[in-house]
């Protein structure tokens, strides 16, 4: 839902948006506590007090209540992205992408989805603002990949898209809620224990 550049939303329309907000907020907690195949519409509705046909008329399907989950996600990311300090070297910069990750997924914000979906792939690749997003921040990452490489911070002989994925799996690793169901560890010893095992390897130094 848009209005014309510089116009002021209507009530009604800031109410839809309001609403909207809701929903995809509430479809993120979900998604994060359940994942998506345990995630029913009737729950989402249920838990923003709406009738499952209201909640239709925002979001036609499922696959397109995660997928604006993940573009909230998404947006979250290129605005911690645009925050990191540009002085810090690359390899700080990546470790600083990867523990704002784990934070997201301890603090239950950071949605579940099945890779092998083919009806969510369609809505996610079918979603503009998640493509240019997910493509932006790729390329952000793979500069700062390819840098840390050059420096020797990195180890060259990994290809950059290797390491871009490993670190794009960190947002759901499940040694953190096994680490976290130990209780015999803080959030943050968690994060610095995952963050640890990915950057420093498992070997002895």
């Amino acid at each position: 839902m848009s209005t014309a550049a510089g116009a002021k939303p209507s009530f009604k329309e800031q109410m839809l948006q309001a609403r909207e907000e809701a929903i995809v907020k509430s479809v993120n907690r979900l998604l994060a506590e359940k994942g998506f195949d345990a995630m029913t519409v009737d729950e989402v509705a249920a838990s923003v007090g709406i009738a499952k046909a209201s909640l239709y008329k925002h979001f036609p399907s499922k696959e397109d209540l995660a997928a604006a989950a993940m573009v909230r996600v998404m947006r979250s990311a290129r605005e911690f992205l645009d925050g990191i300090d540009a002085g810090l070297p690359p390899l700080e910069k990546l470790r600083a992408v990867v523990r704002w990750t784990l934070q997201v997924q301890l603090a239950g914000q950071m949605p579940s989805l099945p890779t092998q979906n083919s009806s969510l792939r369609a809505a996610l690749t079918g979603s503009r603002e998640y493509v240019d997003a997910l493509m932006e921040i790729s390329v952000r990452l793979g500069a700062w990949i390819e840098a840390a490489q050059a420096a020797g911070a990195l180890n060259p002989k990994l290809p950059p898209i290797a390491v871009l994925y490993t670190l794009y799996a960190r947002g759901c690793d499940p040694v953190l809620e096994f680490l976290r169901g130990g209780g015999q560890h803080t959030d943050d010893e968690i994060v610095d224990l995952v963050l640890s095992t990915c950057f420093d390897g498992l070997n002895s130094r």
